[in-house]
């Protein structure tokens, strides 16, 4: 594909950039500000962010799928590249996840959202992997040391409007924006950048099942 079929494409995102940042407002007011996941001294939610995508990172996107040989244009651009728009919800407990995981969910069973499809569980830890099967996701271990779970809805079935919804704790969301700074939208050629973002993951994942456990001795005392 080449760079007018790619700024026909970008013209095409702008023109609709409107109606993106209000659906992702409204997904994110809708889980950050949800009272079940905000009960005084028994909050779920940490935090929360949102985004649309910059342009210039989506031009480089779709110069990458043109590499490798995934063919985008006008009619399926919509339904290929669904993180136009995004929501961070960020938690301290992974046994927190179900909760959010469940006021999603309602949200998707009343129609007010439609999933695009089956929601994903990104980790490379054998005992998160565990636990996200306990839920309705596909359970993907990756060896990036990325772990977080990712919806994408949409207002309606046919509606080229979508949203990603990532969902992580905190210590999730640390390593994230170190590897994200380090290594997007190129990968670092730094080996000791490399293996040292490898040995945080293995903090993290150490970090979060600790926190999990002075939860359950703080609600056991």
């Amino acid at each position: 594909m080449n760079n007018l079929a790619h700024d026909h494409l970008v013209q095409a995102y702008t023109r609709k950039s409107h109606e993106f940042e209000l659906f992702m407002n409204w997904v994110a007011d809708f889980i950050s500000n949800h009272p079940d996941l905000n009960q005084p001294g028994n909050e779920i939610i940490h935090s929360s962010k949102r985004r649309l995508k910059d342009k210039e990172h989506l031009r480089e996107k779709l110069s990458r799928k043109a590499i490798s040989g995934d063919n985008i244009d006008i009619e399926n651009f919509f339904n290929k590249i669904t993180d136009f728009s995004g929501v961070r919800i960020i938690h301290l407990f992974q046994e927190q996840f179900s909760h959010i995981d469940a006021i999603i969910r309602s949200r998707i069973e009343s129609e007010d959202w439609v999933l695009h499809e089956r929601p994903k569980a990104y980790t490379w830890d054998p005992e998160s992997a565990a636990y996200f099967r306990k839920f309705d996701l596909n359970v993907e271990e990756k060896p990036t040391s990325y772990t977080s779970v990712h919806y994408v809805v949409r207002p309606r079935q046919k509606s080229p409007i979508s949203c990603e919804i990532q969902v992580r704790t905190l210590f999730e969301e640390i390593w994230g924006e170190v590897d994200h700074k380090i290594n997007y939208p190129h990968p670092t050629e730094s080996i000791t950048c490399r293996e040292q973002i490898k040995v945080l993951s293995k903090l993290v994942g150490a970090g979060s099942r600790l926190l999990d456990s002075i939860q359950r001795a703080h609600e056991n005392r």
